[in-house]
């Protein structure tokens, strides 16, 4: 019943994506969603081509499910951007953008490399400009998203807005967390999901344990959009944990813990106010660290495997889609 024209496009069996999480979002977490029949997604951000290949050779290794490659271009290096995303269209399924304004080359070069390619936008002018550079979907980011967004509005204006817009499959981001907001932008007209937060707390993602305990205590309420965590980037808004803001805004000194790299081994300072996500790679004062976290925090309840989630998701929507009158299917949109 959940079979979209994303659905059809990606070669998924459900319509959602899986949210490229920073460092929580491992070639294990994405290997998981894609077995349970979504869009697993591989955060490249600032990697190089050869860790690229490795890190998704490693997701292909543990499944045969629809998996991408993510690149947050506001840290991506300009002058290695095209060698990093060609490495990532041999390996993967879809090639995934955000936070630039989308451009024709870095399409090119990844459909060349025989991947599907989707662009985060956050207004009607960047998803015509997304639909204009060949994009084959794009995702619509409202103002409820956790993390980063280059936008102003919410959801549901935007998705409206975006529907509208361009012909190519709409997947709707931001505050999505429980089966029925899943089915009702499926009943709006979307063509799927991007989900980040519920993610977080997957078994299989690589969040730190008191950030996972953060996000399980949280209400929607507990979030707040802002540019603290805006060190080396500033003017790039985020939403996250108030109590995080708050901490990071009281401490005293400015390093707040250390993050070991996994791949070398090598110990860095994390300084107070710097962007990061808190995986398990990181020590010291967590709770004034960036804990990311859209309004849909309130869904995050306990640590599941990512499967469940995917399932008890799905699950809901399609009983209230039936419930709804909805039997032949969402986003009928041709």
């Amino acid at each position: 019943m959940l079979k979209t024209r994303f659905t059809q496009l990606v070669g998924c069996t459900v319509p959602i994506q899986q949210a490229p999480i920073g460092g929580c979002a491992s070639p294990r977490l994405a290997a998981a969603v894609a077995e349970a029949g979504g869009l697993g997604m591989v955060s490249m951000t600032g990697d190089p081509p050869d860790l690229i290949t490795v890190k998704l050779d490693q997701a292909r290794r543990t499944s045969a499910g629809a998996i991408g490659a993510h690149f947050f271009l506001l840290m991506v290096d300009a002058a290695s951007a095209h060698d990093c995303v060609a490495a990532a269209a041999e390996r993967a399924r879809v090639v995934d953008f955000f936070y630039a304004d989308p451009d024709p080359t870095l399409v090119e070069v990844a459909h060349a490399g025989g991947a599907l390619v989707s662009w985060q936008v956050c207004s009607e002018e960047e998803a015509r400009a997304a639909a204009d550079a060949g994009c084959d979907f794009i995702i619509a980011q409202g103002i409820e998203a956790g993390g980063h967004g280059r936008g102003r509005i919410g959801l549901l204006a935007l998705l409206d807005a975006v529907l509208s817009a361009v012909e190519v499959p709409v997947l709707a981001a931001g505050g999505i967390g429980s089966g029925r907001a899943l089915a009702a932008v499926l009943a709006a007209g979307a063509d799927g999901v991007r989900i980040g937060t519920r993610f977080v707390a997957a078994e299989e993602a690589e969040a730190h344990p008191r950030y996972v305990e953060a996000l399980i205590a949280a209400q929607p309420t507990d979030t707040v959009r802002g540019d603290t965590f805006a060190l080396d980037y500033p003017g790039a808004p985020h939403r996250a944990l108030r109590s995080s803001v708050a901490a990071a805004e009281a401490f005293q000194g400015d390093v707040v813990g250390e993050f070991v790299d996994p791949t070398s081994g090598d110990r860095v300072p994390v300084r107070r106010f710097q962007k990061l996500t808190v995986t398990r790679h990181v020590t010291g004062a967590i709770e004034a660290m960036p804990h990311w976290a859209g309004e849909s925090v309130g869904g995050v309840t306990r640590v599941q495997p990512a499967a469940e989630i995917v399932h008890e998701l799905t699950g809901e929507a399609e009983q209230l889609l039936r419930r709804w009158g909805h039997e032949g299917g969402p986003s009928a949109r041709s």
